[in-house]
């Protein structure tokens, strides 16, 4: 079993910066793989960014070269560097935990991008 937390949601200007945490516990954190998806009013959820176990990282064609994903085990915590924000970024960002079958999710937290 595991529990996700996040935090760092807000409201930012555009071209503003938000760092997202998701604080994990309850199982063997670095085990896992992590990933953060998003949520807009009307919209289906969609991966913003994955981290393996291992480090390997990908991202949706929408966030590259803007948002930054990492993991710190020793922590038990994966974040999301969000750089550059647009107004389409506003979304519910949610952590996500898989491995094998197993399936976890956060709560989320609001991220508005908003003059």
């Amino acid at each position: 079993q595991v529990q996700l937390v996040e935090s760092g949601g807000g409201l930012v200007q555009p071209g503003g910066s938000l760092r997202l945490s998701c604080a994990a516990s309850g199982s063997i954190f670095s085990t896992y793989g992590m990933g953060w998806y998003r949520q807009a009013p009307g919209k289906q959820r969609e991966l913003v960014a994955s981290i393996s176990s291992k480090g390997s990282t990908n991202y949706a064609d929408s966030v590259k070269g803007r948002f930054t994903i990492s993991r710190d085990n020793a922590k038990n915590t994966m974040y999301l560097q969000m750089n550059s924000l647009k107004p389409e970024d506003t979304a519910v960002y949610y952590c996500n935990a898989y491995r094998f079958s197993l399936d976890y999710w956060g709560q989320g937290t609001q991220v508005t991008v908003s003059s």
